[in-house]
């Protein structure tokens, strides 16, 4: 499985980012996804997943409300709408298989960072 993660950046604090995670050398629809994210010198943090046919979401309650998981079959991708954003969402996300209890952030997935600062 290779995830390759995209769309990070900086924003200011209330704004916007969406975030991409193509997957390839597996077959999409038949894993759940999760987005996870690790800020320095902390573990990883389960924020989000999905559902194989998209349609079961659960979300961290730190994100609840303003974050949205979404996933699209034909471009084997996986997304992240972040809205409202807050300077502790700041870490490094990553995309990862599995959903919030057993996820799996694979070798070779470098995450995109994410900072959130005025």
């Amino acid at each position: 499985v290779q995830l390759v993660e995209s769309g990070g950046g900086l924003v200011q604090p209330g704004g916007s980012l969406r975030l991409s995670c193509a997957a390839s050398g597996c077959t999409f629809k038949l894993y759940r996804m999760s987005w996870v994210r690790q800020a320095p010198g902390k573990g990883l943090e389960w924020v989000s997943s999905i559902s194989t046919g998209g349609v079961s979401t659960q979300y961290a309650d730190s994100v609840k409300g303003r974050f949205t998981i979404l996933r699209d079959h034909a471009k084997s991708t996986l997304y992240l709408q972040m809205n409202s954003l807050k300077t502790e969402d700041t870490p490094v996300y990553y995309c990862a298989t599995g959903s919030s209890n057993d996820y799996t952030r694979h070798p070779g997935s470098q995450g995109t960072q994410v900072t959130v600062s005025s």
